[in-house]
Order: C-alpha cells, then sequence, then structure tokens
C-alpha cells in the first residue's frame, strides 16, 4: 500500500492555465462592474462641413467661426411645424440637460423655414423649450444658403414640395437625425432622434468626443 500523500497543487505544467483562467474570470468580474471598459472604436470621419454664417436668434451672425474649437450637435426644425419639430426639439432639451457638465459642447438648431423663422420667433420658441442660450443656438437667414449648407454639407434632406404655397407648412420636409461634429467642422455621426436607442449613443459619443479633445 502507497504511502504517498496527494498534492494538493496542481502539476506545475497546469499552473499557467491556472492563472490565465483567473485572468480571464477577474476581467469579466471587471467588466460586468464597469471598472473595465471595452476598447471603443474611434468615431468615424465623415467630411468636412463647408463654411457657413447665418443669424442666431439674438440677431447675431453665427456660424462655423463660432463654433471653431467647440463640438456640437446639430438638428433641423422649424417653429409653425406641428408634427416631428416639437419631439426633436425636446429630445434635443433632453441632450442639453445629459450633456450640461460637459465644458465647450455647443448645440445648434437650423431652421429650415426660415422666411417664416425670424429672430424674433426664434427666440421665442428657444425659451419654449428651455434652451440656454450660452450653449444652444438657433439659427436662420437666406433660404438657399441654409439649403446648401444642409443638404449639401450636412447631407440631409430639406426642402418644400414642387408647387406649394409658402404658407402650406404640410408641404416642408426636413431630415430628423441629429449630427455630431467635432472641434474642426468634421461630421463624426449621424443619429436618428426617432430612435431612443440612437439618442443614448449621441450622447455617449459626445461625452467621448469632447474628453478626447478632438
Amino acid at each position: 500500500m502507497s504511502t504517498d500523500v496527494p498534492t494538493l497543487n496542481p502539476p506545475r505544467s497546469t499552473r499557467p492555465f491556472l492563472w490565465a483562467g483567473l485572468g480571464v474570470s477577474l476581467c469579466l468580474v471587471l467588466l460586468a462592474m464597469g471598472l473595465v471598459l471595452p476598447r471603443q472604436e474611434a468615431l468615424p470621419r465623415l467630411g468636412k462641413l463647408p463654411a457657413f454664417t447665418f443669424t442666431r436668434q439674438d440677431g447675431e451672425p453665427f456660424g462655423l467661426k463660432q463654433l471653431e474649437g467647440r463640438p456640437w450637435v446639430a438638428n433641423f426644425i422649424f417653429t409653425r411645424c406641428p408634427t416631428i419639430c416639437p419631439v426633436f426639439t425636446r429630445k434635443m432639451a433632453g441632450v442639453q440637460k445629459q450633456t450640461a457638465e460637459l465644458d465647450g459642447l455647443a448645440l445648434v438648431s437650423f431652421s429650415v423655414d426660415p422666411k417664416y423663422d425670424t429672430p424674433e420667433r426664434l427666440t421665442d420658441y428657444a425659451r419654449k423649450h428651455g434652451a440656454d442660450p450660452s450653449r444652444w443656438s438657433f439659427l436662420t437667414g437666406d433660404y438657399q444658403q441654409l439649403k446648401d449648407t444642409i443638404v449639401g454639407g450636412f447631407k440631409i434632406a430639406m426642402g418644400r414640395e414642387e408647387g406649394a404655397d409658402e404658407s402650406d407648412i404640410a408641404s416642408i420636409f426636413h431630415g430628423s437625425h441629429f449630427v455630431l461634429v467635432d472641434r474642426t467642422g468634421e461630421i463624426r455621426g449621424y443619429y436618428n432622434s426617432e430612435h431612443d436607442d440612437d439618442v443614448a449613443r449621441l450622447v455617449l459619443d459626445t461625452a467621448r468626443l469632447v474628453k478626447s479633445g478632438e
């Protein structure tokens, strides 16, 4: 009868596998606790915006020059819109609230109905939706220049049904995506405002962009 006592230590050859297994388990635990984040891909670079200058709700010129050095979020609305725009603007107000701690971030709403949307009307609209004028700008100006910027620069739909009267607000159409822009005026993402998960992703990507210094 053997008197050898079985060892309680694993054979030397299996120890590397044991430690590797423990390491993987520890990483999974930390990941679940939010202490280790998965590696994130860099935000895409989707093209530079052309220079633009329009009129802000306070009557002052405002454009890409004033936004230089600041990351910003854009959307596209008009004040007499009865359907998507009130919701779109409320979601931008939510972005304003959720990014309140992000220094330097700007929010910009472009009117797609500039003949009606005077600075005075934009001021009233901004106030109605709780816009912080130090962060959130509403822009109006020449219709064709706005269209060139929104369609040609942002690649967002905007227009009016052919042959429609200017008083027919149902004929006005525009895209419903937020656009994330970096400090250099380059587009870094599009986010469908009708999808809550897209809006949540916008907030996260905005924080990443601000903290990265891009």
